[in-house]
């Protein structure tokens, strides 16, 4: 009897340390006949359960993006927002630099990021452009914001374009994108 406690300990705390649940409570849940169910793994968002938006910062190139989880579960957004300037090749770089990897998003919030469109140093090569797309997730189509809807009746100018990562508050993606030199050089 002493053996079949012990194992039955050991898988407690096997399971604890798996799933993140106290010994104490996963000992609890070892009865044959009721096995502990292991926790949901959290899954991409879906793209029609979210809500993406862009709109003007009231600072000179500098947009707002926010992204809404209007499912009942929290699920799992790309930790970059990506941004993308008309049909001119690549995206946003990210500030700080971050490798592929996930945000949260739970159920009825919202996640905040900033982004810059245009350095100091590329005055005479910037290009302008009459939209730019967010997506959540690389897998996403994303949304479509014109020059006009931005205030950008002129079109959206670009060089070197920074975006903060998503972020928990709008003051703290305007807090990381302070911490960018500006200039669309990322500080190191």
């Amino acid at each position: 009897m002493l053996t079949r406690t012990v194992l039955a300990a050991s898988a407690a705390a096997l399971l604890a340390s798996a799933t993140g649940v106290s010994a104490a409570a996963a000992s609890t849940d070892l009865h044959p006949a009721r096995p502990a169910a292991a926790p949901a793994a959290l899954k991409p968002c879906a793209e029609k359960t979210l809500t993406v938006k862009a709109a003007p910062s009231g600072q000179d190139h500098v947009l707002r993006l926010s992204v809404k989880n209007h499912s009942s579960r929290a699920c799992l957004v790309e930790r970059v927002p990506l941004v993308t300037y008309g049909d001119l090749d690549g995206a946003a770089v990210p500030f700080p630099l971050s490798g592929s990897s996930t945000y949260k998003l739970d159920a009825g919030k919202t996640a905040h990021a900033a982004v810059r469109s245009l350095s100091a140093s590329g005055d005479s090569d910037t290009r302008s452009v009459g939209y730019i797309e967010v997506a959540a997730n690389p897998e996403h189509h994303g949304k479509k914001f014109t020059a006009a809807s931005l205030s950008e009746s002129g079109g959206l100018r670009v060089w070197s374009p920074v975006t903060t990562l998503w972020q928990p508050t709008r003051a703290l993606a305007d807090e990381a994108l302070a911490e960018s030199d500006g200039a669309g050089v990322l500080k190191v």
